[in-house]
C-alpha cells in the first residue's frame, strides 16, 4: 500500500501551504528528483557545489522545508540536500510501498547515491531528526559504504513511543497557537518557526502514511557502526530515557558519541536550533575523512 493523502481537496491545500513556506527557504535552491524503485524523491540542493555534502532528514510529517531555520548557515561551505522522505506528504512521489526496516534503508542509499552522482563525491554526511534520525542510523547499521558521519537529533529506535509521546505532542499542539509574546515565556525556540511550519503540520495530517514501524536498535545493530556518529537527545525527551541511552553507547561503541543537553524534549530541534546547527557543522568539519573522490 501507497502513502496518499485523503482526497484532492486535501491535496492541494498541503501543497498550498508548502510553496508558501518555500517562499522562506533563505537561499538559492535547486529541486532535483532522484529516481529509487520506491519512486522518485525531491531533494533540495543548495550552497556551493564542490563542498562536502550533508544530506538532511527531517522528522515525521516535517518535510525538508523543516531545515529552512538551519539552512542558511549550513550551506555557507557545504552543499547541503534537504529530502522529502518518501511515503510521507512532500513532493516525493511512491511508487511502490516501503515495507521493512532494510526497505527504508534501500531507499535512502539510493538517494545518497543520487547525491554523490550529482557532486561527485565519495560520501556524504547524514543528519536526521526523529525519524529522520532513524533513518541515518538505520542506513549506518547495515552499511556506511558511502557515508562519512552521522548526526541523529532525538532519534526515534532507543524506547517504545508511547503515551507520553502523545500527550507531550497534545501540549506542544497548543502552545503553538498561542500568540508570539506568550510563546516566547513558556517555550524555547524562535515562535516565528512554530507560527511558520504550524499550517503544513496540520495539512499534512490528511495524508496517510504506509510505513513500517521504527524498529529498536539492537546492541549488534549500534555496535555494527563504523563512523563517527553523534547523538544527541534532549534530557526530558518523551521517547526515551536520555541517561540510560547516554549509559547505554557509552561503551558499546567508540564511534558513537551521545550528547545529552539539559532542559530540552522531543523537540531539541524547535527549542535549540543553534545547537543543532553547530553539531552538524562540527561533524562536517571533522578531518577524519576526504569526501572527494
Amino acid at each position: 500500500m501507497l502513502g496518499e493523502f485523503t482526497d484532492k481537496k486535501a491535496e492541494e491545500r498541503f501543497f498550498a501551504v508548502y510553496d508558501e513556506i518555500l517562499r522562506k527557504w533563505p537561499v538559492p535552491a535547486v529541486e532535483l528528483d532522484i529516481e529509487t524503485r520506491f519512486g522518485p524523491t525531491r531533494v533540495r540542493g543548495c550552497g556551493p557545489a564542490d563542498g562536502p555534502p550533508i544530506v538532511l532528514l527531517s522528522g515525521g510529517m516535517g518535510t525538508s522545508l523543516s531545515w529552512y531555520p538551519h539552512i542558511a548557515e549550513l550551506a555557507v561551505r557545504h552543499r547541503v540536500y534537504a529530502v522529502d522522505s518518501l511515503g510521507e506528504p512532500g513532493r516525493s512521489i511512491q511508487t511502490a510501498p516501503i515495507e521493512s526496516a532494510e526497505d527504508c534503508a534501500d531507499w535512502l542509499t539510493e538517494v545518497v547515491e543520487g547525491v554523490l552522482a550529482e557532486t561527485g563525491h565519495e560520501k556524504v554526511y547524514l543528519a536526521g531528526v526523529s525519524r529522520g534520525g532513524w533513518l541515518a542510523l538505520n542506513l549506518a547499521t547495515r552499511s556506511t559504504a558511502r557515508i562519512a558521519g552521522v548526526v541523529a537529533i532525538e532519534a526515534a529506535g532507543f524506547g517504545v513511543i508511547g503515551r507520553s509521546f502523545i500527550w507531550w505532542s497534545l501540549r506542544e499542539i497548543f502552545r503553538w497557537f498561542l500568540p508570539r509574546w506568550l510563546l516566547r515565556l513558556v517555550a524555547s525556540g524562535d515562535p516565528d518557526v512554530r507560527h511558520t511550519v504550524r499550517p503544513l503540520l496540520f495539512a499534512a495530517l490528511k495524508y496517510k502514511q504506509q510505513l513500517p514501524e521504527m524498529h529498536l536498535f539492537s546492541d549488534d545493530e549500534l555496535a555494527a557502526i563504523d563512523v563517527p556518529t553523534r547523538i544527541v537527545v534532549g534530557e526530558r525527551s518523551v521517547i526515551h530515557d536520555a541517561r540510560a541511552v547516554a549509559a547505554r553507547l557509552a561503551s558499546l561503541n567508540p564511534h558513537i558519541e551521545v550528547e545529552v543537553v539539559p532542559k530540552t524534549t522531543h523537540g531539541l530541534s524547535l527549542e535549540k536550533p543553534d545547537l543543532v546547527t553547530a553539531r552538524i557543522l562540527e561533524a562536517a568539519r571533522e578531518p577524519h575523512v576526504d569526501v572527494r573522490e
